[in-house]
């Protein structure tokens, strides 16, 4: 199996970043390229549109609001991928009103080598990451 984080300092409260991304169909709202999401299953599985109009079905595995994470994997997505799962966790940082943000994933790539299935969802941590980040410092309160 195949691993990739991506982690980034915001300079936000956790408690604020967690408003933002703890309910599982809040994609829309942080990722340009995620336009739309329907919860099914009383929340636990999310649909995802992407910007080329393709779908994208998730499950929510685990969730912990105190501790601020959660966990899904992957039930239908255009990916190289089988076996996904993903997590997504919001930290404190001591003494500071700043939250690190990390979002992790191991996968089985699928006709495609390890190097190329880890560097797609590098990028795409990565860049999800710095739109969460432009999202929350554009925004006011």
């Amino acid at each position: 199996m195949a691993t990739t984080t991506a982690s980034i300092e915001i300079p936000v409260s956790p408690e604020r970043v967690w408003r933002l991304i703890g309910g599982f169909g809040s994609l829309p709202d942080w990722l340009p390229y995620i336009p739309s999401s329907e919860l099914g299953e009383g929340g636990r599985v999310r649909t995802l549109g992407n910007q080329d109009g393709g779908v994208i079905v998730e499950r929510l595995e685990a969730f912990d609001d105190a501790a601020r994470t959660y966990s899904y994997s992957i039930l239908k997505a255009p990916f190289p991928v089988t076996g996904y799962r993903s997590t997504l966790t919001v930290h404190g940082i001591a003494g500071r009103d700043t939250a690190r943000v990390e979002w992790s994933g191991v996968f089985t790539p699928d006709a495609v080598g390890e190097d190329e299935a880890v560097a797609l969802f590098q990028e795409i941590y990565t860049d999800g990451l710095a739109a969460l980040n432009r999202t929350l410092t554009t925004r006011t309160g």
